[in-house]
């Protein structure tokens, strides 16, 4: 398995940029140099979940349809997170719709 510019293993650099949702995705995006598997991990995490926050805070402040649908979202959200982290650690790409687009767009 390949390394990444920061020293680990490209699995586990990949899992690491789901770990902490958008924050660890930032992270490893300016960390990271070369490795083009880590950056595709780091940005759709950014996007990914970065997103999924922006819309469950929006949908706060709907009364109650909004907090259900935020509800719903923060739940399909750890889930998604804990299939993403499972996958990148097993060293599969696996491209989600819009910011799987968007990170193999910016990560070649």
């Amino acid at each position: 398995m390949a390394k990444s510019s920061i020293g680990l293993e490209e699995n586990v650099a990949s899992l690491l940029c789901y770990l902490l949702g958008w924050i660890s995705g930032l992270i490893f995006l300016l960390l990271e140099r070369d490795n083009k598997t880590v950056k595709f991990h780091a940005i759709q995490s950014l996007v990914t979940f970065l997103g999924l926050h922006v819309i469950s805070i929006i949908l706060a402040f709907i009364p109650f349809l909004g907090w259900a649908v935020a509800s719903l979202i923060s739940i399909l959200a750890i889930v998604l997170w804990i299939f993403m982290m499972v996958k990148a650690y097993q060293g599969e790409k696996i491209k989600l719709p819009i910011a799987g687009e968007i990170a193999e767009k910016h990560s070649a």
